[in-house]
Formats: structure tokens, C-alpha cells, sequence
């Protein structure tokens, strides 16, 4: 286990690994290393979700491909600036603070699990499919430690995306839900189409916070400011 755990954002995911592990980024000397995670859904399909690990919590050579894993963390997100014409973009990412190897995935009762206490940044948009369904897209700034915050895109169904499609910037709501990966494309001013991969929550409980219950709760101190 790396530092404290982050009473407002605490994910769980169990699944195959997918890609090989590789170099992400540097902080204070200490190496972090991507992969992604294949992560099945109660259908035959899977989300497949980035994480990233320390190279001081497990080495890059115990993840390999086709092992499956139970991954404890938080949810991240982080500006990319690169110099392609994709420009910036918001990365996502699960954050591991602990990695259990498993023999078995088909054993773990729920392999896709997050919690989320955050405040609304952006008005919630309500839209319906094709099809009716009722949808609310949610943008959710989760704090953590150093002044820093996680910018997690949510979504709700149904009775949640009525409810939801009310609340205004800067309430404060408890989320609970799973990880959803879905594929896109994007055409670059080259002409070139590039497929690439959405994440977000998608919330099956939610609840407005009283101030009396943010008092109570409030965040234990971490000790790292990586990701």
C-alpha cells in the first residue's frame, strides 16, 4: 500500500491485463508505468481501463499480459500537452495503491466498483437516445491533496438523470457506480481518422451532501502528490 487512502475517490477493479506495461511519466525520481486493464461487464463484453502503478509498488516484469489482477485505488485525471495536432487532451486513469494477483476473475462478485465525493463544475446536461433513454452527463471535481482535483465525467440513467439534470455548479454529491470505456473517432484537419477511448462513470446511486455530513467525513491527509 502507497500513502493514505482517499476517503472521496476509491475505485476497485478487478480484470485481465491487456497491453504490456509501459513508461508513463517521472516524479521527484520515483518512474510510473500504463497499462490497460480488461475488465469484464455482467454482459460477454469488458471495459478495458488505463492504470497506472510505481514502479515502487510492483515491478514492470509481474505484469504481464493475460494475468489477471484486482486493482485498489482512485480515479485521475490529468492534462496531456503534446505537440501532434490531437493538442491537449483530459486523461483518465485508475490509480493503483494496491495489486492483488487472482486465479480466478470469475470469483470476484463485482470486478467494477467506484465511489466518488465531489462537487458539480459544469452545468449537468440532460439529453434522451434514439432510443429514450433519459441521460445526464455530470462533470465531477473530486478534490485531493496539494490543492489539486480530479475532473471525472459522469453519467446518469433514467430516475438519476431527472433527478441529477437539476442540481447546479457547485453542489456536492456522493456517486456510486463502475468504470465505462467506450470507443470513438476523431477526425484530425490532416483527413485522418483516429479511433480513441472515452472514459466515465456511470452512476447507479447518487446522493446530495449536507454540510454536517462533509464535516464528518473529511479526507484523511495523503502524503504524494503523483499522477
Amino acid at each position: 500500500m502507497v500513502g493514505n487512502i482517499i476517503e472521496n475517490n476509491m475505485v476497485t477493479i478487478s480484470g485481465k491485463i491487456a497491453t504490456e506495461a509501459e513508461f508513463s511519466h517521472e516524479v521527484y525520481g520515483e518512474g510510473f508505468y500504463s497499462f490497460s486493464l480488461e475488465v469484464p461487464r455482467l454482459s460477454d463484453s469488458y471495459d478495458r481501463i488505463s492504470v497506472t502503478v510505481s514502479e515502487r509498488l510492483i515491478s514492470r516484469e509481474c505484469l504481464e499480459i493475460g494475468k489477471t489482477i484486482e486493482v485498489e485505488g482512485q480515479f485521475r485525471s490529468y492534462n496531456n500537452f503534446n505537440s501532434t495536432a490531437d493538442g491537449s487532451k483530459l486523461i483518465l486513469t485508475v490509480f493503483a495503491r494496491e495489486i492483488n494477483f487472482l486465479e480466478d476473475e470469475r470469483k470476484v462478485k463485482n470486478p467494477n466498483q467506484i465511489y466518488l465525493n465531489g462537487f458539480i463544475c459544469k452545468k449537468p446536461i440532460y439529453r434522451t437516445t434514439p432510443f429514450g433513454r433519459e441521460i445526464t452527463d455530470i462533470l465531477l471535481a473530486v478534490n485531493r491533496p496539494y490543492n489539486k482535483s480530479d475532473y471525472i465525467p459522469c453519467i446518469s440513467w433514467g430516475r438519476n438523470a431527472r433527478y441529477s439534470s437539476n442540481l447546479e455548479i457547485g453542489d456536492n454529491i456522493k456517486v456510486w457506480g463502475r468504470i465505462q470505456s467506450r470507443e470513438y473517432q476523431k477526425k484530425l484537419e490532416s483527413g485522418e481518422v483516429l479511433t480513441k477511448v472515452a472514459y466515465e462513470v456511470s452512476v447507479s446511486k447518487m446522493e446530495i451532501c449536507s454540510e454536517e455530513q462533509n464535516k464528518s467525513e473529511e479526507k484523511r491527509e495523503d502524503n504524494d502528490e503523483n499522477v
